[in-house]
């Protein structure tokens, strides 16, 4: 296994671009600075990868290009929300406190809202195929990528023709697909319960083979390529007439040239002094991860209509997913992993499921399913890179490169209109 050092003293000297926050974001944020010229120093409270991007669904999602809050995912909420344990969730005493950012969401679904969404998804989506494929070239990661797709499944021609809008809409963004059933369907995926009658198969969609050890792998890169990796809390992020300084939780600071606020789910405790109220909500996600052998799974499966996936590991398979809109502070409910779990062996009979290894991450999500890529509004030399969902190590290359084209002032890459943090 991979093993990354952190350092616990203080560089000397200024810095140039601090980076807060070393998850997937952070560091393909880090590696595209230093292929841009600049000296990064990334900063974060736990380590490398230790939060979200430590246990995810391993997915390269580029044809995952529709908003949450799409018209057929609106329709199905009110069901979702009756079962506790389902695909999308809120714990009642959370539900108050979430309202707003409910009420965003809903209208983030109206046609007129959804249109340029996608629009906006699809061109961050093209960026992120082809920055992400330069990004593992250049740290020596090719040999941890998967190329063998995806593999959507359906209980019903009427599920497979709810789905249809949204395969319209990725079919006009140049994503390519094909529908199947029976042999064809087997011989993708051997072993699928007759409960599942079709199956929609999108080769281009990718994978890793272990995400949290894609990630050390990629941190090693980039400590290889000079950045310096600190575990420390960042408190506040502040501007100064020269640049910024980043206060450390223990009273230390830090000045630099410019700085970046990767901090996922955690981001918006130093953007709202900065005078960014940004509506940054926490989808808590659960899996299990079970022992290599449980089932002989040959891509990642999706079961869009439980909102759980299936994930071939390295270290095993991965089961896991779902909503829970919860916060930050409440308690895990890995009921909802197990739910997941007994699904899941009922579309895969014979799947063992003893052994495994249950976890929960915070994915950072905005109300329209876009990040937020900008400046802060106290001082361009502030950057945001965060509030991807559950997209994050999909976009996470195509962030570094927007984040780098603003702190090296060039003309970013795409329009980045659309992920401004001040669009609420």
């Amino acid at each position: 296994m991979t093993c990354v050092h952190l350092e616990t003293d203080l560089p000397a000297g200024p810095n140039d671009v601090i980076v807060v926050g070393a998850g997937i974001v952070g560091l393909a944020t880090a590696q595209k600075l230093i292929e841009a010229g600049r000296q990064v120093t990334l900063i974060d409270r736990k380590g490398i990868a230790e939060e979200t991007s430590r246990g995810n669904a391993a997915a390269f999602a580029f044809s995952d290009i529709l908003p949450l809050a799409s018209k057929g995912m609106l329709a199905k909420v009110p069901g979702w929300l009756m079962d506790p344990l389902g695909p999308l969730s809120i714990p009642p005493a959370y539900f108050p406190r979430i309202l707003p950012w409910l009420i965003r969401f809903w209208r983030a679904g109206w046609p007129d809202r959804t249109a340029s969404s996608i629009a906006a998804q699809t061109a961050l989506m093209q960026l992120a195929r082809a920055e992400m494929a330069m990004m593992v070239e250049a740290a020596g990661l090719t040999a941890m990528v998967r190329h063998d797709g995806s593999l959507e499944l359906y209980e019903s021609d009427a599920e497979l023709a709810a789905a249809e809008p949204g395969w319209r809409a990725r079919a006009e963004a140049g994503i390519g697909f094909e529908h199947l059933r029976g042999e064809r369907l087997a011989e993708l995926q051997p072993g699928l319960s007759p409960q599942i009658v079709a199956g929609t198969f999108v080769p281009q969609w990718q994978s890793v083979e272990e995400p949290y050890q894609f990630a050390l792998a990629l941190a090693q890169h980039v400590k290889a390529r000079g950045a310096r990796l600190l575990r420390a809390e960042a408190a506040a992020v502040r501007p100064r007439e020269s640049g910024v300084q980043v206060v450390l939780a223990d009273g230390r600071s830090l000045d630099a040239v410019a700085a970046v606020i990767a901090g996922g789910a955690w981001s918006h405790r130093l953007t709202e002094p900065l005078g960014d109220r940004i509506p940054l909500e926490t989808e808590r996600g659960y899996n299990t991860t079970l022992p290599p052998g449980a089932f002989d799974v040959k891509r990642q499966l999706i079961f869009g209509g439980h909102g759980f996936v299936i994930t071939p590991l390295a270290t095993g398979l991965r089961v896991g997913g779902a909503v829970e809109l919860g916060g930050l502070d409440l308690d895990a409910n890995f009921a909802r992993a197990d739910a997941m779990l007994k699904k899941a062996a009922r579309f895969l009979p014979g799947l063992r499921i003893e052994g495994g290894t249950q976890w929960m991450g915070f994915r950072p999500s905005l109300p329209d399913s876009l990040p937020a890529i900008g400046a802060s509004r106290a001082s361009d030399r502030i950057v945001y890179a965060f509030g991807h969902g559950h997209l994050g190590l999909t976009q996470s290359a195509a962030t570094g490169r927007l984040v780098a084209d603003l702190v090296c002032a060039r003309t970013p890459a795409i329009d980045i209109a659309p992920f401004n943090p001040q669009r609420f």
